[in-house]
């Protein structure tokens, strides 16, 4: 007779089909039981499955995603080693200036922000106030000494919060996309560079005038010439999917923004430096690897300027031409002959 019900499963079965015959009816009760007990622990696990579809609080939704963080940047930091160990090589990128804890313990902090944030409710606009000091600052340490280090920071970033976005319900990934898409903004474009640029001029000036006009409108102009090359390239399709899927689209409108920053970055410096320097070789490290076609960065790079015509006037356009036509030559078929 079988007397102890916590017995491991296998030595259960091992005991119900060597009993004895007198002892059948108390081996069909314990198997009844056994099998209700199956049957109820299945039906909790599809209640608890079901209730992940359901509508949660922004702080429970904040809460499973802290909690899963740690290992969501540690696969997003696989996916950035592995695709680009061999460009950090090639471009000779001293593997000393990639410092994993500091990089780990700097997304933590700064996705533990942005969850708290949208948590409390927060604006992304607020949160974007906020943060920027602390990513400013992240920004400047990882580019003190090459300034192409930014290319695997941000990328580890990135992905970090792509790979949170798919932790979350589906309802509350649009919300929790927007935090996630100023922490990309404020470490891949040079924001404080311009601020601190911008920090020389009187109010008045017509230089920093034309600055501002383009800064209002850099999200507009970004949509705008995304849908155009969508349009125009329906197509095309890089390492992450297709121009039109929502990831994707939403990583072009980004470019097209950081474009825009380092140009007036070089505008408020006077010199090409910001784009010479640091964002054409980002391109250059990341683009190839992304499958990103050096004719369809130059089709957005010619968008642009009709756009920034049309923005800041005929008047301030000798401000910004020098460092446009200087951008657009670095990405002209001169230098990349073998792409369409």
């Amino acid at each position: 007779m079988v007397t102890n019900c916590s017995v491991s499963t296998n030595l259960q079965v091992g005991l119900l089909d060597t009993v004895s015959a007198p002892g059948k009816s108390e081996v069909f009760s314990l198997s009844e039981v056994w099998a209700k007990k199956y049957i109820r622990e299945l039906h909790r696990q599809d209640q608890a499955l079901l209730s992940l579809d359901q509508p949660q609080s922004k702080a429970d939704v904040a809460q499973k995603l802290t909690d899963v963080l740690r290992s969501v940047s540690a696969r997003a930091w696989h996916k950035t080693e592995t695709l680009l160990a061999h460009e950090m090589r090639r471009h000779q990128i001293s593997p000393s200036l990639i410092d994993p804890w500091t990089i780990a313990k700097d997304v933590h902090l700064v996705y533990e922000a942005a969850l708290a944030a949208y948590a409390r409710g927060v604006t992304p606009q607020r949160f974007s106030v906020v943060a920027s000091k602390r990513l400013g600052a992240i920004r400047q340490h990882h580019t003190a000494v090459d300034s192409r280090v930014i290319g695997f920071v941000s990328m580890q970033f990135h992905y970090c919060g792509q790979m949170l976005s798919v932790e979350a319900p589906e309802l509350e990934r649009p919300g929790l996309q927007s935090y996630f898409k100023v922490v990309d903004d404020l470490l891949y474009m040079p924001l404080h560079r311009a601020y601190n640029a911008a920090a020389n001029y009187d109010y008045d000036d017509p230089r920093l005038e034309t600055v501002r006009l383009m800064l209002s409108a850099t999200s507009p102009i970004a949509h705008r010439i995304v849908n155009q090359v969508i349009d125009l390239c329906p197509d095309y399709a890089s390492y992450t999917g297709p121009l039109s899927e929502t990831v994707v689209r939403t990583s072009s409108i980004r470019d097209v923004e950081m474009f825009q920053i380092y140009l007036l970055t070089c505008v408020l410096e006077n010199n090409i430096s910001a784009i010479a320097q640091e964002l054409f070789p980002l391109c250059v490290m990341l683009y190839p690897t992304l499958k990103v076609n050096w004719g369809l960065v130059r089709l957005m790079v010619n968008l642009l300027d009709q756009e920034l015509l049309a923005c800041v006037g005929s008047s301030n356009v000798k401000y910004y031409e020098p460092h446009y036509d200087a951008m657009l030559k670095m990405f002209s078929p001169a230098i990349f002959p073998d792409s369409p």
